[in-house]
């Protein structure tokens, strides 16, 4: 297979992306284009860390320009093959995407119908696959959805509380970081495979936050539900929320939409010490304020954990990944010693040097850290779906 796969990672403001070589899935190059909205700037890096390109375009530049400045870009770096897919994350799947597929103009449809499900993520999953296909009709394009991961948990695990006429307009725990735990799950088989087949809670702890029960590899239980709102406290948003809170906000005057931009921009680490909503920065505060909101963040995740492994009927692992994860190791230590009554104890010297096992050697628990790359996991998936394509059409040419 020739040609190389480009992995799309479509925010509201940014725009991560990332090149494989579709035969191999050895990576090319990883990148971002930041501040979209405003004055776009692209940096790009090869395999090796070395910057390739940093380019800023005017503010107001529209998006389809900037992708077609991307796509140009990918196309020099790509070989003399060229592209041969571009695949994409997408964080909503809805009740009836369980699995990677090929864009299609119904399928397309389809998901522009989930919007309202994920206001705040699928218009932005979708605009470069509009923008590629207007661009690029003939190049395949494959979406990766985050929630589909999570299809594997019992039905009590993804069921709400609800009158069931409402639960069936498609109301349910969805679970999402579906591509980030997909990944770790595959690395854990290939590095520890004894720990894979047991009982594992994965911590990814990055701006967003949720954790994942896996039994022998397979979701049983998240901690994200409906939305990216529910669980743990994140940077901007509110975590788990007693719903009179909202209720009460509203007989306050609060508008709908002055409360959903609470919940998801001004809650979190940023609201609880109205300093920052990065832990890098509250890390560094002195400030009281900055202190009680990383203490919830650890608390939050810790009392989260046991019940993960109250769903589990145990825990044989602890994997922590994603930015907070892997870099700040005050924040492992904060939440281990909390975990302390489950025979959990950690190397403080390993954990302070981001080594890959952290648990000291009489720990009843496992605990690593793994590096995700969500990248990789929608390269995989595209991969396969390209695989599956020519399939197609040598089996319809006999």
């Amino acid at each position: 297979m020739a040609g190389s796969v480009l992995t799309l990672n479509a925010g509201s403001s940014s725009l991560k992306f990332a090149l494989f070589d579709a035969a191999t899935l050895t990576p090319i190059l990883r990148g971002a284009v930041d501040d979209i909205q405003a004055a776009a700037c692209m940096t790009a890096q090869d395999n090796d860390a070395a910057s390739l390109t940093e380019r800023r375009w005017a503010t107001g530049t529209p998006f389809e320009t900037i992708l077609h400045d991307l796509l140009d870009f990918s196309h020099d770096h790509a070989g003399h093959e060229g592209l041969v897919a571009v695949g994409h994350r997408i964080v909503h799947g809805g009740p009836d995407h369980v699995g990677p597929a090929a864009v299609t103009p119904d399928l397309l449809d389809a998901l522009e119908a989930l919007t309202p499900l994920d206001p705040l993520h699928i218009p932005h999953n979708l605009a470069p696959v509009h923008a590629i296909a207007a661009a690029g009709p003939r190049l395949l394009q494959v979406v990766c959805f985050d929630t589909a991961f999570h299809r594997t948990m019992p039905t009590v695990a993804q069921a709400v509380a609800l009158p069931i006429a409402i639960v069936d307009s498609g109301i349910r725990r969805y679970g999402f970081h579906g591509l980030s735990y997909e990944y770790i799950a595959r690395q854990l088989a290939r590095t520890a495979p004894d720990l894979a087949r047991g009982r594992v809670i994965v911590a990814h702890l990055g701006a967003g936050a949720s954790l994942c029960a896996l039994q022998r590899g397979v979701s049983i239980a998240t901690t994200m539900g409906f939305s990216v709102l529910d669980g743990l406290v994140m940077a901007t948003r509110c975590g788990s929320i007693d719903p009179g809170v909202i209720l009460y906000l509203g007989r306050m005057g609060h508008s709908f939409a002055e409360i959903e931009d609470m919940l998801y921009h001004r809650s979190g680490l940023l609201g609880v010490s109205g300093i920052s909503g990065d832990m890098r920065t509250l890390l560094t505060s002195e400030a009281a304020e900055a202190r009680a909101a990383i203490e919830l963040f650890t608390y939050r995740i810790a009392t989260e954990i046991g019940g993960l492994a109250s769903a589990l009927g145990g825990i044989d692992a602890l994997i922590f990944t994603a930015g907070i994860g892997e870099h700040a190791p005050e924040i492992r230590a904060a939440i281990c010693a909390r975990l302390a009554w489950l025979g959990l104890n950690l190397d403080e010297t390993l954990n302070a040097a981001d080594a890959v096992r952290i648990s000291a050697a009489a720990s009843k628990i496992d605990v690593r850290v793994i590096a995700t790359d969500e990248e990789a996991m929608i390269a995989h998936h595209t991969q396969a779906i390209i695989r599956a394509e020519i399939r197609s059409k040598v089996d319809a040419h006999g």
